[in-house]
Formats: structure tokens, C-alpha cells, sequence
């Protein structure tokens, strides 16, 4: 698991749409929700996202370990 601050929703969610496996979010009750080209899912991370000014904090879960090397290589380049 790694945990996000996602400042550019556009590039990330380019990025996690090209993933492999599924990317999951881990929701505050627990749950995970897979977010990998699930566009319902990534309009309501857009209205959070334009809610707080910006800004959406993330808890990611990912099934391949190459996923998760892509979205932070990424999250690096992109700070």
C-alpha cells in the first residue's frame, strides 16, 4: 500500500488507466475500490478532488508489482 497526495488528477488517472492490473483505493470504511479505468469512479475522485482545492489524498492498493512502480516513478516526476 502506498499513500498519495494527487495534485494533478488528469496525469494520474492517465497513468493508473494504463496499468495492467487493478489499482485500488482504499476507502475510510475499509473497503477497496478499483479504480483502473472505472470512469463512474473517477468522476466522484474529480469532484473530491475540485472539493478540496486541488488536493486528494489517496490510500493505493495494487495487484501487480509493476502497476505500482509505474504510478510512483510517476508520483516522483510529477511532484
Amino acid at each position: 500500500m502506498v499513500k498519495v497526495n494527487i495534485l494533478n488528477l488528469s496525469g494520474f488517472l492517465e497513468t493508473i488507466n494504463q496499468c495492467n492490473g487493478h489499482v485500488y483505493m482504499l476507502a475510510p470504511d475499509g473497503a477497496k475500490i478499483n479504480i483502473t479505468r472505472q470512469h463512474s469512479v473517477q468522476l466522484e475522485l474529480a469532484k473530491q478532488y475540485h472539493q478540496n482545492g486541488r488536493s486528494l489524498p489517496l490510500s493505493l492498493i495494487f495487484e501487480e508489482p509493476k502497476d505500482y512502480m509505474t504510478v510512483v516513478c510517476y508520483y516522483a516526476g510529477d511532484c
